[in-house]
């Protein structure tokens, strides 16, 4: 396997589920840490500020900076301003995702009359929201969500995702938004841009992740390398029958430090 100069990280079936921490995860990146390897966590997660999401991972053992934490929210956040610095915005959606429009210059409103609408998680969503979101969009607010996850993994199964919330007012608008997260190349462009700040070339990193519709697809969608690990979602044979296979497919990520150290 290539050495590469930089790798992106899947979260959630990649180095840990739920709370529980998954074989290889501290190993590998003990292993980036000590050889001094550039490594950023790509999440689709909107509802966490990065400081939130490197605390979850140091207190797994999983040492982790904020500045290595690119979010779904961030990566909006980012998308808006540089379209429109300083647009009003009708936000469904956690702290994270209110933290990282509004530290970004964006004006966040509670009615129907903005520039943007911005569909996050929300856990606490009403008939109200969904109703303001609908009539931003159709009074011609810019449709925007930050991620198209349908459902999310959580103690109780698997619960409506933000796709599954943004869902509705696309079917009542006719409507469909701009996508961030993955498997959209814009996360993965704004991850990108912050390795090639420190001189690394896209050709030099690698995506890692368990789930090729969201993980695997997102690094082929910006044509990087992918390292796909059979320890969450998609399986190994699920992998086999793709028409575009991951560039690798490894056991766990113990199996890939052996790769690196041959």
């Amino acid at each position: 396997m290539k050495n590469y100069k930089a790798y992106l990280i899947d979260l959630d079936g990649t180095l840990y589920k739920g709370n529980e921490t998954i074989d290889g995860a501290k190993a590998f990146i003990s292993y980036l840490n000590q050889h001094q390897i550039p490594h950023l966590y790509v999440t689709n997660n909107s509802t966490k500020e990065p400081e939130e999401v490197a605390t979850k991972l140091s207190s797994m053992g999983l040492d982790a900076k904020a500045t290595e934490v690119v979010t779904s929210a961030l990566a909006t956040a980012e998308y808006i301003s540089e379209a429109s610095p300083g647009a009003s915005v009708y936000m469904l959606g956690g702290t994270g995702l209110k933290k990282a429009l509004t530290s970004h210059g964006l004006q966040l409103k509670n009615d129907e009359f903005v520039d943007y609408v911005v569909i996050g998680l929300d856990e606490a969503v009403t008939y109200e929201k969904l109703a303001t979101a609908t009539l931003g969009v159709r009074n011609g607010a810019t449709f925007i969500s930050t991620n198209k996850d349908v459902s999310i993994p959580k103690e109780r199964g698997f619960l409506p995702g933000n796709g599954a919330i943004t869902s509705v007012v696309s079917v009542s608008t006719g409507v469909q938004p701009t996508f961030i997260g993955k498997p959209e190349p814009i996360i993965m462009h704004k991850a990108l841009e912050q390795l090639e700040s420190l001189g690394i070339k896209p050709d030099d990193v690698a995506m890692v992740g368990d789930l090729y519709d969201t993980d695997i697809l997102s690094g082929i969608n910006v044509s990087i390398d992918t390292i796909h690990v059979q320890t969450g979602v998609t399986t190994k044979a699920e992998i086999e029958q793709k028409d575009v296979p991951p560039t690798y497919s490894f056991k766990d990520l113990n199996e890939v430090i052996n790769e690196l150290e041959q």
